[in-house]
């Protein structure tokens, strides 16, 4: 059995803008909340500066991505164990 992950592009994500900040997160291996909160802070200072570096991030970030796409893999395949049928009928039961 395969299984399928349906991902939408970060730009298309209903809870991002651009995906900028998630996509630096993703590629470094950090929470993107931990650049997301200094960008809200930055955007009360200098609202004007935070969206023009924000839109830089995210052509550098786009730039990064079509240079050097991901590799996608080729099958995932999961191999799931029998259940036994005593322990579908108690997990009914317990449903």
């Amino acid at each position: 059995m395969e299984a399928q992950v349906n991902q939408v592009a970060l730009p298309l994500r209903s809870h991002t803008i651009l995906g900028v900040c998630e996509a630096i997160g993703e590629d470094f291996g950090f929470n993107p909340v931990l650049l997301r909160i200094p960008f809200a802070a930055s955007v009360i200072y200098s609202p004007t500066m935070a969206i023009a570096a924000y839109f830089a991030l995210g052509l550098v970030v786009l730039a990064s991505r079509l240079m050097f796409p991901k590799a996608k893999p080729e099958s995932v395949v999961t191999h799931e164990e029998p259940v036994a049928a005593n322990e579908q009928r108690e997990l009914a039961k317990a449903a």
